[in-house]
């Protein structure tokens, strides 16, 4: 068992996935639970909360695999992707109302202030995945040395 989430830091994010394909399978998945175009991604509900020296990123994805999850981080966004595994049917049973949401999932999330990529912490606890982003001080000043040349 892995003891630690993964975090890729990257420079940019490609754009992902079609709007208009998740909205047309969202209004058809609404008329039938089961209905689905292909296998397409689910979109956790995410909260992003801001500190004077932090930006904080609170995701909701209960019954998700610690080992199952990817964080990819640059200094502007984030990228929160992984997978929710489906549990096991119960024999015999109708569905009658399918909400939760399995297989793979991903937001991509542009931060309010750039961060430092390289100081992060991250934390899993019931189901619940919290982010830890430091901010870059603008605030901050440097002297300079200036030569004689």
């Amino acid at each position: 068992m892995m003891d630690y989430i993964k975090i890729r830091f990257t420079r940019d994010f490609e754009r992902t996935g079609s709007n208009f394909e998740r909205t047309i399978e969202e209004m058809l998945r609404s008329l039938n639970p089961v209905f689905t175009l292909s296998e397409r991604l689910w979109k956790p509900q995410m909260d992003i909360y801001e500190t004077g020296d932090e930006i904080i990123v609170l995701a909701e994805i209960a019954g998700v695999n610690k080992e199952d999850l990817e964080v990819e981080i640059s200094s502007k966004a984030i990228k929160i992707s992984g997978e929710r595994a489906v549990t096991q049917r119960i024999d015999g049973a109708v569905y009658r109302l399918a909400e939760i949401q399995y297989g793979k999932f991903e937001r991509l999330l542009f931060l309010p202030a750039l961060i430092d990529p390289e100081t992060v912490s991250a934390s899993y606890l019931n189901g619940m995945l919290q982010i830890r982003l430091s901010k870059i001080s603008m605030d901050k000043t440097q002297k300079i040395t200036i030569s004689d040349e």
